[in-house]
C-alpha cells in the first residue's frame, strides 16, 4: 500500500506505533503492520471455537439445571426478570427480546437453537457475574469439571473477561504485538494459554482440535524477528 494510502485510510495515530516500535523504519514498521494483521487472523479460529464451546456447555448445565431444553425462551419469565437484575436492566433478557426481534423481521422462527447461537461472548460471561451466577444456582462454574481447586466464580469471570476485552481488540484490528512502545507479544501467548486452560479444564480431550487449528506460535515468532 502507498504511504499516502496507508496516512489516509489507516489513520496516522495508528501507523505511527508501528513507526515508533520500528525507531521510524518505514520498510519495517510496514511489515510489523501486516504480521498484525496475521497474527490477529491465526488468532480468530481458536477464539471462534472457544465461542462456541463456551456457550453449548453453558446451554448444557443449564438446560440440565432448569430440566428445560427451551430455558433460553422460558426463562424470560423466571429469572432473567428476577427484581435483582433492574440495576443491569435484565440484560439477560432484553438480549433474547433482542434476537427474537430480529428473526421475527427476517421470518425465522425463534427456536431456542436460533437465540443461543445469536447470543454474544458477553452474554455467556454475565453468567459468571454474582447476580446471574447466583440466580442459577451456580451452575456455570460446573463447565469447568477440570479446573484446579483453586479455581472459583470470580477467577473465571476475570479470564473469561480478558479473552472478551482481548477479542474485540482483534476484531477492531488495533495491535496486539506490543507491551507499551516496544515489539512484544507476550499478552497475546498468555491469552492463548489461557484459553488453553479453560478448555483443557472443561475437556481435555478437545486440546487436539485446537492445536489443529492453531498457527499463533508461528506468526509471534515471525514478528519476533521483524
Amino acid at each position: 500500500m502507498k504511504i499516502e494510502l496507508r496516512g489516509k485510510y489507516l489513520s496516522r495515530p495508528r501507523y505511527n506505533r508501528y513507526l515508533t516500535a520500528t525507531n521510524n523504519n518505514k520498510n519495517r514498521a510496514k511489515r510489523l503492520y501486516t504480521a498484525n494483521i496475521r497474527l490477529a487472523q491465526a488468532f480468530h479460529p481458536i477464539l471462534s471455537q472457544f465461542e462456541v464451546v463456551l456457550r453449548n456447555s453453558l446451554n448444557i448445565v443449564l438446560a440440565a439445571h432448569f430440566t428445560d431444553p427451551d430455558w433460553i425462551i422460558n426463562q424470560k419469565t423466571g429469572f432473567m426478570r428476577d427484581n435483582s437484575l433492574r440495576n443491569s436492566h435484565f440484560f439477560l433478557r432484553t438480549c433474547v427480546q433482542k434476537t427474537e426481534t430480529k428473526l421475527q423481521r427476517r421470518g425465522i422462527p425463534s427456536t431456542s437453537g436460533k437465540i443461543i447461537s445469536d447470543q454474544t461472548f458477553g452474554f455467556w460471561l454475565a453468567f459468571f457475574l454474582p447476580h446471574h451466577y447466583s440466580l442459577v444456582g451456580g451452575q456455570p462454574i460446573h463447565i469447568f469439571p477440570n479446573k484446579p481447586a483453586n479455581e472459583n466464580r470470580a477467577s473465571i469471570y476475570d479470564k473469561l473477561d480478558k479473552i472478551k476485552d482481548f477479542r474485540n481488540r482483534v476484531n477492531h484490528c488495533e495491535p496486539i504485538c506490543f507491551v507499551g512502545h516496544n515489539i512484544n507479544c507476550n499478552e497475546a501467548l498468555q491469552i492463548r494459554t489461557t484459553i488453553y486452560n479453560l478448555i483443557e479444564w472443561i475437556d481435555p480431550n478437545l486440546i487436539p482440535f485446537f492445536e489443529d487449528i492453531d498457527n499463533i506460535r508461528s506468526k509471534t515468532t515471525q514478528i519476533m524477528q521483524i
